[in-house]
């Protein structure tokens, strides 16, 4: 069974955000006692965390499918529903995520390092929260906003101060299981090793990782062999050391042709042309071993690499390969700047920011795109057609409606804001309070009057209803209608039958 996993393919879906709610609070003698609709939790989001236990993806590999938490919807009585549950996802150090373009959205190196990989959506607001002056008793609520849905390749390049490359049976398992407590697979056939081992060596006072990556053979670098699968693991390296088969019972291949091959895989592969090297001659512990040891090693000094001779068996040379491993990556972790915290960035928005574009596509549809008019879109229930006419406040409020009239938008044409497209009317001017869940603006037929006709329209309904409200007596005097029904006090004084008692 696989045990080790270092390239996994999620998908995420994180928690949508809860629906606002719609409630009018209703008490006794108190029918109509305002909006009380509360707002709607938010959804859960997943953030990846690097945890040091973890050495492998395997868990993702057989649970690829990650979905947080959906927040609950608003109730009446201005109760907000439950934010959704967020998921902490725990990964090795050295864990690389890519989009599904292939950009880096992060990469993450060093315990604790976290980076929120899907946003939960969200919730909506209750009309309590929507109520003004205008709206008093707003009769819609926004939706709530759904949360990210994409995936994401996760790619783990171990984190190592050394890296041991070379040709398969070469002893590179060999050379870090005496070097460590690591305990690889040995054998004596090409390609034991299957993953990456990593060990932890300590050297009089220096500690440093020694990284084993799966044997190299020609064309690694396009895909033979496992060289593509591992190539990885050694980017994050300090050092490389070239470990040579001295005693390879193989007549086409000495030492030196083994160095210029793994040479050349090394810079097809690319970005590790900087990192220093060392030539280790293993298996010196055979006669054959260490006779073709002795009449190669000039050979590579001469070209400028600092050589040792082992025996990873007998541990011959062991000691001074480890010392010089050691003053090696000391020397490269001095040359290396400081490490600085990470830093939260706050970026202003620029005072001449509007937030939203507006551009004509080739079919003459004008889009409208932005972070915040999306989401106003994704939290409108269209159904509503109060909540379609607040959403038009808002665009207007925004400055969509004017940067569209600067494009040339007239009256009728097609508009797209996110998945939305609908035939843009103008504003037609200042809210009007109607029933419930209604907007005026939306009728088809609606001629809407200014202001001074409405006043005058109020006027000449209390004119109609007192002249109503008179009516004229029988002797020809004019009497109002609610004196002629007024009751009539009678008292003791009136009473004829009063017997003073």
């Amino acid at each position: 069974m696989t045990t080790f996993v270092d390239r996994v393919v999620l998908h995420l879906q994180a928690g949508d955000g809860g629906h606002g709610c719609v409630s009018v609070r209703r008490e006794k003698f108190k029918p109509l006692g305002g909006p009380d609709g509360g707002n709607g939790g938010h959804g859960g989001s997943i953030t990846l965390v690097v945890d040091p236990q973890q050495h492998t993806l395997l868990d993702f590999h057989f649970h690829p499918h990650i979905k947080g938490g959906n927040g609950g919807g608003g109730a009446g009585a201005n109760r907000d529903g439950a934010n959704g549950k967020d998921l902490v996802l725990q990964v090795p150090d050295g864990t690389v995520v890519h989009g599904e373009n292939g950009e880096v959205l992060a990469d993450l190196i060093g315990a604790g390092a976290s980076f929120e990989v899907a946003r939960g959506g969200r919730g909506g607001r209750g009309n309590a929260s929507l109520a003004n002056t205008r709206r008093k008793v707003p009769g819609f609520a926004e939706l709530g906003e759904p949360g990210d849905q994409l995936d994401v390749v996760l790619e783990l390049k171990s984190v190592a101060d050394i890296g041991l490359v070379g040709f398969p049976s070469a002893g590179k398992s060999s050379l870090i299981s005496v070097m460590s407590a690591a305990k690889p697979k040995i054998a004596d056939y090409p390609f034991t090793t299957l993953v990456p081992n990593l060990g932890v060596v300590q050297a009089g006072d220096q500690t440093f990782t020694v990284a084993d990556v799966p044997g190299l053979i020609p064309g690694a670098a396009t895909g033979k062999g496992l060289g593509m699968q591992f190539l990885r693991h050694i980017e994050r390296t300090s050092v490389l050391v070239h470990v040579l088969d001295a005693a390879t019972p193989e007549i086409e291949r000495d030492p030196l042709a083994d160095l210029d091959a793994i040479e050349a895989e090394l810079a097809a592969y690319g970005g590790l042309e900087d990192r220093p090297r060392l030539v280790v001659l293993n298996k010196i512990d055979i006669p054959d071993g260490r006779d073709l040891a002795e009449m190669v090693r000039p050979d590579l000094e001469a070209r400028g690499h600092q050589v040792f001779e082992v025996s990873a068996v007998t541990r011959e040379g062991l000691k001074e390969l480890m010392f010089a491993l050691a003053a090696t990556v000391a020397e490269h972790r001095l040359a290396k700047p400081p490490v600085e915290p990470t830093r939260e960035i706050v970026r202003p928005k620029a005072v001449d920011e509007s937030g939203f574009t507006v551009e004509q596509d080739d079919e003459g549809v004008f889009v409208v795109r932005g972070p915040k008019v999306e989401r106003w879109i994704k939290q409108t229930n269209f159904d509503n057609e109060e909540a379609v006419g607040y959403l038009a406040d808002r665009l207007e409020r925004l400055g969509v409606e004017a940067e569209l009239g600067k494009r040339g938008a007239k009256a009728g044409d097609p508009v797209r804001i996110g998945v939305m497209e609908f035939d843009w009317q103008p504003n037609a001017g200042e809210f009007v309070a109607g029933p419930r869940g209604t907007d005026a603006r939306l009728e088809e037929d609606s001629h809407r009057a200014s202001a001074s006709q409405r006043l005058a329209a109020r006027k000449a309904r209390r004119v109609r209803s007192d002249e109503e409200l008179l009516h004229m007596a029988p002797d020809g005097t004019v009497t109002s209608l609610a004196n002629a029904q007024r009751p009539v006090l009678v008292t003791d004084s009136d009473d004829e039958d009063d017997t003073g008692e």
